[in-house]
């Protein structure tokens, strides 16, 4: 699925400690996770026990500039790449948030969607809290704010519990760095180390490991559910918010590897690249087809139809040249001309197409539009046949842990029968991996017996009590 038609991805934290270039850094992470959202980015750093701030709507190369860089002064700094799960689109909502506490100042930045946020808000309201933004995220600066400690350790430890849903937090005080994941770990956060002038070793911190290879800081480990991890003056130190149990259910998105995440990044401690290929090998098994050549939608179906060219036998081809410089400006053309749709950004080749019985496969499918579309193009190119595979099991649920899915009314497989999606794609055939087979070619259990990934999306069963209305989408 083309990147932008339909999922909308979620968020990226960032975060170095004692580093002489600290925002230049997270300026750079970020860049490499712009991919996690594209309607607002935020660094803030601290120099001299203050935090300095700049953020903005929009793309991290036109928010930050040399002067808003120079600006930032500072060894530690956080930093965020946002789209909305939860609140609008406003430069009140744009990470991260900044509090000035009893203790001194707090900088967040968060990536997941705090379920429950609607009722911890409404009873913060009732005690005469003020919000800013209608964000879920500020709602954790109220609850440590009420904690009667000075330590900010300690004050998550107590505000975190009441907190249900998905959160990867990054957290800067003025002399704290401070990264923690929820008890079930659905969202991605990673601890590695670079090199800093004084030749030691500064901790940084990121949503993914793509961020580390541009900056050039080695991986460590992933931040354990319910861990919080921080560095200060006196080094490194972890401690769990959350008891630990070999019963413990975690609930790591399936869908960060399926689509969200960049395919050079590691994820939960597994190659996404290795296995959107493996995806692709075991969807071959399941879903055959004589054919004569495998194209993938660019840019997210490239890993699996290779992956299904390889298991099957039939040739990898770039039937479909995807055009890199439409961005999220494009202007619309005359209505004249509008119905050129995906093709201002898809072309495919008839050099490839033409005369063939052809598989297109990607990533997912979910309102089906935009493969109708894709398929409509094929065709035109001289296509004989087309043929339709899907990475990945048919989505028939909302996500409520941080990324922005349609509502369950607009998700053509919780309303039509496969072979009613595939009457309207307008495919010869059409073919999901099972479940089991995403598991399987994963190295898991089938869901739910599952204890390590959330693939709610696809089979309903959701990990934690649905609140704030949800099961109402």
């Amino acid at each position: 699925m083309s990147r932008g038609s339909s999922w909308k991805e979620e968020c990226g934290v960032f975060g170095v400690w004692d580093h002489e270039d600290a925002s230049r850094l997270t300026y750079l992470g970020l860049y490499a996770m712009q991919h996690r959202g594209q309607e607002s980015a935020g660094i803030v750093s601290c120099h001299e026990g203050l935090h300095l701030s700049h953020k903005g709507l929009g793309l991290v190369g036109d928010v930050f500039h040399e002067p808003e860089l120079l600006s930032l002064q500072g060894r530690m700094s956080i930093g965020h790449v946002r789209y909305s799960t939860t609140g609008q689109n406003l430069l009140a909502n744009a990470q991260p948030l900044l509090a000035n506490l009893v203790s001194g100042p707090v900088a967040l930045a968060h990536n997941g969607n705090i379920v429950n946020s609607k009722q911890l808000r409404s009873g913060l309201q009732d005690q005469g809290a003020i919000f800013q933004g209608t964000n879920d995220t500020e709602i954790l600066l109220h609850q440590i704010a009420r904690v009667p400690s000075s330590d900010i350790v300690e004050c998550l430890k107590k505000a975190l519990p009441q907190l249900v849903g998905a959160y990867s937090f990054v957290l800067m005080t003025h002399d704290k760095l401070v990264a923690l994941r929820d008890p079930l770990g659905f969202r991605p956060l990673v601890l590695g180390k670079k090199m800093n002038e004084k030749g030691q070793w500064s901790p940084v911190v990121a949503s993914e490991t793509c961020a580390f290879d541009l900056i050039g800081a080695q991986l460590v480990r992933e931040i354990e559910p319910g861990e919080i991890f921080w560095v200060d003056k006196n080094g490194e130190h972890s401690e769990r918010f959350a008891p630990k149990s070999i019963n413990t259910q975690h609930a790591k998105c399936i869908f960060e590897h399926v689509y969200f995440a960049r395919p050079d990044s590691i994820v939960f401690g597994r190659s996404v690249y290795e296995a959107r290929k493996k995806f692709g090998r075991w969807l071959a098994k399941e879903a055959p087809v004589d054919a004569d050549v495998v194209i993938p939608v660019p840019d997210g179906g490239i890993p699996a139809a290779l992956g299904y060219s390889l298991e099957s036998g039939i040739p990898f081809e770039h039937g479909i040249i995807r055009n890199h410089y439409v961005g999220r400006t494009f202007i619309q053309p005359h209505q004249s001309i509008r119905s050129f749709g995906v093709k201002i950004k898809l072309n495919p080749q008839s050099a490839v197409l033409a005369g063939k019985r052809v598989i297109v496969v990607d990533d997912s499918l979910v309102r089906g539009t935009t493969s109708q579309k894709i398929i409509a193009l094929v065709r035109q190119a001289g296509a004989k046949e087309v043929h339709l595979r899907i990475a990945s099991p048919p989505t028939i649920g909302p996500c409520y842990y941080g990324v922005d899915t349609p509502q369950k009314s607009q998700l053509i497989a919780a309303l039509q029968s496969i072979e009613e999606i595939r009457k309207f794609v307008e495919a010869d055939s059409l073919a999901y991996i099972s479940l089991e087979g995403l598991f399987a070619a994963f190295g898991e259990a089938p869901v739910p017996g599952a204890k390590s990934f959330c693939a709610a999306c696809f089979d309903g069963h959701y990990p934690t009590p649905l609140m704030d209305g949800a099961l109402s989408s």
